[in-house]
């Protein structure tokens, strides 16, 4: 299959099927990005993505529901390498997002190396092998006549799983009772017929926000039961005009200044989601309580219910321009009321029920053990449960103590507030691509290379990020949100902003690793690699712009003028 083209650029074939030089779990952004580094950047196409789902896209494929969409702006929300000219709207759609990635997967040739509706079970390393065993479930029905179970035996394993994999379902006593539709937000129903449905949505969080001012135009009464209320900003979306597509596909620098105006505008934002004390965190307040007022300036009576009481940032900020009017509607109510129990017809709360047709569960995911369910096991037989019995933690978010030749995408405290994630994902497969490098070259001259996170550091940078996050918004012990663990520890957000993101994972410090193996000394005694990082961020301003333009158009005015005075001359 490979002809005369030397390991490891050679695919996986039918002989090599339990064999690969990389596996990916995952086949969403993180994913995608990690495999298309490794063709760019090292050459290397002997790999397999292991996707449980039928198809690509990650959480862009599962989350289908009615209004879903990115909260980040569309010329931020795309690979730097791979911007999107046309975008058709402000902020992306679900379905558009979809059909961008399938665009890039059909562009890298990614879905040749794709092996879909194919769940990991576990993964373990073995010492003496210096491999790691990557064990599967063929869930194809098809696929699975051919073996329903196989393992791969692989020299470097990327879980690019991400945090907003596995859906989180309530406690709630009699979940399991109703005998309606019951459907969560990742998992929705198309085929399902909502209208004039009798229907409770449980979560109010930027899902929920999304999906119930679509469903309330259809539905015949919706109920909307809230735990605790949000932030909300306004979203001012708007369509992207055809002149405005054709300028950014045509005149490439308007839309990088463009893509560079918008990360500026984000990287602002972090203040305010990480300092409350802040004036941008008290600016951001303020325009969340006009935007209220204004939307529900009919209903003073529903202020004080729909105004949070604790830090803005505390938990992920709602940007949206419909959710407040659904309030306004005759067949829309709002519930605070602590839900005591779920029966055969409907729900309880405060000891009133209320008979539904569907619930909705707008419950988010199962956040905070990441490569759950996976029963992942690394050197000296230590299981990642009991790495992380205390919360998950990594160098960097990238890898993890007793874990050697592994890597993670959207892994612990690389979470943004204020930000888009794909910036976060890029600089980590930079960084992982640049282990691989290292591991598969050792292996392509007869040698080997394990690289495992000294502990020690690990724990010296987690005590660095912990210090600033328990100085944050985050750490508000008036909220509960999906980045911290029941003891109060933020295992999912990043400290700091990108561009510090970006810097930090811009070399690899070599002393930040036990390496083993007869490569060790050489990787080991360049004590750095330099990885660089992509720079996105403004660096002239439109002053400086708008200057050198005008000096341009002078140069150009006097080389005009004077070869006209030639011309008169003669």
């Amino acid at each position: 299959m490979g002809g005369d083209m030397p390991w490891p650029q050679v695919a996986v074939g039918n002989k090599t099927h339990t064999e690969a030089a990389v596996v990916i779990i995952g086949g969403g952004i993180s994913g995608m990005c990690t495999a298309i580094d490794l063709i760019k950047r090292n050459n290397c196409r002997n790999f397999i993505i292991l996707e449980k789902s039928g198809g690509l896209g990650g959480t862009w494929r599962d989350n289908k529901y009615p209004g879903c969409c990115c909260d980040v702006f569309s010329h931020l929300y795309s690979l730097s390498f791979e911007q999107n000219p046309d975008w058709t709207r402000e902020y992306p759609g679900q379905e558009e997002i979809l059909q961008y990635l399938m665009k890039v997967a059909r562009k890298y040739d990614l879905y040749r190396y794709v092996r879909f509706n194919t769940a990991v079970d576990s993964a373990k390393w073995d010492d003496a092998d210096k491999k790691w065993k990557t064990t599967v479930s063929v869930q194809g029905a098809k696929d699975a006549e051919f073996g329903s179970t196989y393992t791969i035996t692989s020299d470097f394993l990327v879980s690019a799983i991400g945090q907003l994999n596995v859906p989180r379902v309530p406690d709630i006593p009699g979940l399991t009772e109703f005998k309606g539709k019951i459907m969560h937000s990742a998992r929705w129903d198309w085929s399902y017929d909502i209208r004039g449905k009798n229907v409770a949505i449980i979560g109010n969080g930027a899902t929920a926000a999304q999906i119930i001012p679509e469903i309330a135009k259809e539905v015949g009464h919706l109920t909307i039961h809230q735990r605790t209320p949000n932030w909300v900003v306004p979203r001012l979306d708007a369509p992207i005009a055809p002149w405005r597509r054709n300028l950014y596909k045509y005149v490439p620098m308007v839309r990088w200044r463009k893509r560079a105006d918008y990360m500026d505008f984000r990287e602002s934002v972090y203040e305010a989601v990480f300092n409350n004390a802040s004036a941008t965190a008290q600016d951001f307040e303020t325009l969340s309580k006009e935007h209220m007022h204004t939307q529900l300036a009919d209903r003073p009576d529903l202020w004080e219910k729909l105004q949070p009481n604790y830090s803005i940032g505390c938990k992920r900020i709602i940007i949206s321009d419909d959710y407040f009017p659904v309030f306004q509607r005759d067949n829309a109510r709002l519930e605070t009321g602590r839900i005591d129990k779920i029966t055969a017809n409907g729900i309880v709360t405060d000891g009133k029920e209320e008979d539904y047709d569907l619930i909705v569960l707008a419950t988010g995911f199962r956040t905070l053990e990441f490569m759950h369910p996976i029963e992942v096991t690394g050197s000296a037989g230590r299981s990642l449960s009991s790495i992380w019995k205390s919360g998950g933690q990594a160098l960097y978010g990238v890898t993890v103590e007793s874990l050697p030749n592994f890597g993670m995408l959207y892994g612990p405290n690389t979470n943004l507030g204020h930000n888009s994630i794909i910036l976060m994902i890029e600089a980590q497969s930079r960084y992982i691509n640049a282990l691989i490098e290292e591991v598969i070259t050792a292996r392509s001259r007869g040698h080997n290379l394990v690289i495992m996170p000294k502990a020690t550091r690990i724990e010296e940078f987690n005590d660095e990020i912990q210090a600033q996050l328990r100085r944050s918004s985050f750490a508000d012990p008036n909220c509960n949100s999906w980045y911290k663990n029941k003891d109060g520890k933020i295992t999912n957000n990043w400290s700091g902003t990108v561009v510090e993101y970006q810097k930090l994972l811009s070399n690899v410090n070599w002393s930040d690793f036990d390496l083993s193996g007869n490569e060790a000394d050489q990787v080991a005694s360049r004590q750095k690699t330099h990885i660089g990082r992509v720079v996105e961020e403004s660096v002239v301003s439109y002053q400086t712009m708008g200057l050198t333009a005008l000096s341009l158009a002078a140069v150009c005015a006097g080389i005009a003028l004077r070869n006209a005075g030639r011309l008169r001359l003669r």
